[in-house]
């Protein structure tokens, strides 16, 4: 008979004793049971224990969390986080070297649990740890656990960054820019940098005036990705973190430098190739976190665009109408220039004609709507200076047709910068978790605009396949999005690259691709098929279920909620064979809770964990991948999925264990694949054979049925 639901049977370990096995009431104090615990030992001063986890992160088990135990789970009887955090910070402050090197050791491990963090908080520790660090007299291992501990303390959000002393960082900033220092305190302090960035206001404006890019350059140039990874981290964090009226300036030293664009900072030439050459081109394949690193690289380099992006023509303005007379004069070269001033309207309407504006009398009104704005017209500019033969001929050899089969340059070119904006999400945040970079943005330095002048060719050449009039504009962007969009999915490492993928995709490919996706996902309306489709349905999902479960079966690993990404700090969860057991727990721990005792799986917003206040700061990719499982007595094991796919993996398959229907995009779109295939495939030998609406009548009975068939 299982024991009541709030009495869970654990060992309570202590050295040099044989263990006690005890059934734990959660209803009766903590203190009265380590009392109890220590009088069995014969141990004096119960106030001064408490009760750890032998297995995994070893935290403190406190009044908060004790509703975490789970049956078979081992404890260990250990001094109070109270009296540990005192005779740590004892040790760090006596003179014995060794002393002090294995508590800041064991300090780096303690720190981690929260309960411990408090009181050693509580006692200035942080304190003693920063002047520890200012004192530059700590090297090595010494250094490299104090800076650990110090992190790890800090994480837990107890004390504020804004308390940090200009002489710690400035202290940290030198690990970070001498030439010869160990990986572990250059890991660790590019690490402190970053969350002094992301976490105080004030002390950016102080890193920014220590640390520059072309200091962290240099880390980007070893063979150790990790600290690649943290270097770009850094990187990011500063440009993320800037105020608005200095982000052009941001990878300069503010007090030596004023550049006037970001983009030319971010893609100068030695920045660039380094990435490119030591990091994705390197000998190692990227792992995730440095792939969503160089992925907020690149939307917070687009993001440079958004000011322009936004920035509406001023008609008024003569500088920029200046911009548009330089269009029209390279296409035309200026020849011709009549003398009256009514000629020259006139013919400077007929050339914006010719170059595709949809207001011939002042183009400048072309560029009033945001987006695209100004970065349109930035775009064609590029492309007439840069690229003159090419945007000549496009402008020509649709200006001299007759056929109202012209492509008009301009209106096309302000579209296709609005749907690039669109494509690439330039003005968004990075969206944690997504590892969705293009390595061709980091081969060229004026990769947007590079970009741009591809896709413009591409609208050219699918127009003309499209023999599209004016009335086919919106049809004709549709085709070109669609083209832009598969060749981006492919990934091409090189712009080079990206000419080859979309001059493979054609018009007439999209059509064949579209024609293939629609047979594929082709909707048999005939009764018959119907009906054939109905009875197929339960057997596949049948199928898929099976699939879900055996795919639980093997088991994910999920990150904690509320880790540091840098941490990489992960539990793992697996379904019992017999579909009975769910095991989870850091990947030494095994609790468990019963599949009979599962009542349901909420998602998204209805998850406790992320109703609560820290949980609130994640933003929408996060949300939508967190679940929940309820279980008996009203508790929860809360979920962060690492991509799409696994949470409607395992979202189906406990699903499926309740009984219930397997509702997620990944089941629809498997139920549909592998329905369509079956049916395929039982309708093979009916290929060219249509199919009635309705089945045969039946025949009438016969007039008689005294009728024999004679086998002699």
């Amino acid at each position: 008979m299982p024991p009541p639901a709030d009495i869970v049977k654990v060992a309570i370990e202590w050295p040099g004793a044989n263990a006690q096995l005890i059934e734990m009431d959660q209803k009766r104090p903590l203190t009265s049971i380590i009392r109890e615990v220590c009088d069995s030992w014969s141990l004096s001063g119960s106030e001064q224990f408490a009760l750890r986890y032998a297995d995994g992160p070893q935290l403190y088990i406190t009044e908060q969390n004790r509703c975490e135990i789970k049956n078979g789970t081992i404890l260990r009887l250990a001094i109070s986080p109270g009296r540990a955090a005192r005779q740590l910070l004892e040790r760090i402050q006596s003179h014995g070297i060794d002393a002090r090197l294995e508590a800041l050791k064991e300090l780096a491990k303690l720190s981690a649990d929260p309960t411990f963090a408090a009181e050693f908080i509580n006692m200035e520790g942080i304190g003693t740890l920063a002047r520890l660090v200012e004192s530059g007299t700590q090297f090595g291992e010494m250094l490299a656990f104090t800076l650990t501990a110090f992190l790890e303390l800090m994480d837990h959000g107890i004390v504020s960054w804004d308390l940090i002393s200009l002489s710690f960082i400035k202290q940290i900033a030198s690990y970070v820019n001498q030439p010869m220092v160990d990986v572990s305190i250059l890991q660790r302090s590019l690490a402190i940098l970053e969350s002094m960035v992301l976490n105080s206001h004030s002390l950016y404006h102080r890193v920014a005036q220590e640390i520059t890019v072309g200091q962290l350059i240099g880390h980007l140039q070893v063979s150790n990705q990790e600290i690649q990874t943290y270097a770009i981290a850094l990187i990011n964090a500063l440009f993320l973190k800037a105020p608005e009226d200095r982000r052009q300036e941001v990878y300069a030293n503010p007090l030596e430098q004023h550049l006037t664009e970001m983009a030319s900072t971010l893609a100068q030439k030695h920045l660039r190739s380094i990435i490119l050459n030591h990091v994705i081109r390197g000998n190692r394949p990227i792992k995730a976190e440095m792939a969503h690193q160089l992925y907020v690289l690149q939307v917070l380099t687009f993001n440079l665009l958004e000011e322009r992006m936004m920035t509406k023509m001023d008609p008024n303005d003569q500088t920029q109408r200046d911009v548009i007379f330089e269009l029209r004069r390279i296409a035309f070269d200026g020849e011709n220039e009549p003398t009256g001033t009514e000629k020259r309207k006139a013919l400077y309407a007929k050339d914006y004609k010719m170059l595709g504006f949809t207001n011939h009398l002042n183009p400048a009104m072309d560029f009033t709507q945001t987006p695209p704005g100004m970065l349109a017209l930035d775009n064609m500019l590029y492309l007439a200076k840069v690229h003159q033969d090419t945007y000549i001929r496009i402008v020509l050899e649709n200006s001299s047709r007759e056929d109202k089969h012209e492509c008009p340059f301009g209106r096309c070119a302000i579209d296709l910068t609005r749907i690039l904006c669109e494509i690439l999400q330039v003005g968004e945040l990075p969206n944690e978790g997504c590892n969705d970079y293009h390595p061709m943005f980091f081969t060229h330095d004026r990769a947007w605009e590079e970009f741009f002048c591809i896709c413009i060719q591409l609208l050219n050449k699918t127009w003309k396949e499209m023999r599209a009039t004016p009335e086919d504009f919106n049809k004709v962007m549709q085709v070109v999005r669609e083209q832009i969009t598969r060749a981006l999915a492919m990934k091409p490492s090189s712009l080079d690259q990206l000419k080859n993928k979309l001059r493979g995709l054609n018009y007439s490919e999209i059509l064949r691709l579209r024609q293939s996706e629609r047979m594929s996902q082709d909707d048999f309306h005939s009764p018959p098929i119907i009906e054939l489709r109905e009875r197929i349905q339960p057997e596949i999902l049948e199928l898929i279920k099976q699939q879900r479960l055996n795919r639980l079966c093997e088991g994910s690993c999920f990150r904690k909620v509320g880790n540091r990404r840098r941490q990489e700090k992960f539990w793992f969860c697996r379904l019992s064979l017999n579909h009975k057991v769910l095991h989870y727990g850091d990947l030494d721990e095994s609790p468990q809770v019963l599949v009979s005792d599962m009542k349901s799986v909420v998602t998204g917003k209805d998850c406790p964990h992320m109703k609560e206040k820290s949980a609130l700061k994640q933003n929408k990719e996060v949300l939508e991948l967190a679940f929940s499982v309820l279980y008996d007595p009203d508790e929860t094991l809360n979920f962060v999925a690492p991509n799409k796919y696994e949470y409607c993996i395992w979202t189906d398959a406990l699903c499926a264990l309740l009984g219930r229907e397997m509702s997620s995009d990944l089941t629809r779109s498997d139920l549909d694949t592998l329905i369509s295939m079956e049916m395929k495939l039982r309708l093979l030998d009916l290929e060219n054979i249509t199919i009635p609406e309705a089945p045969p009548p039946i025949p009438k009975e016969p007039s008689s049925y005294n009728f024999t068939y004679n086998y002699s």
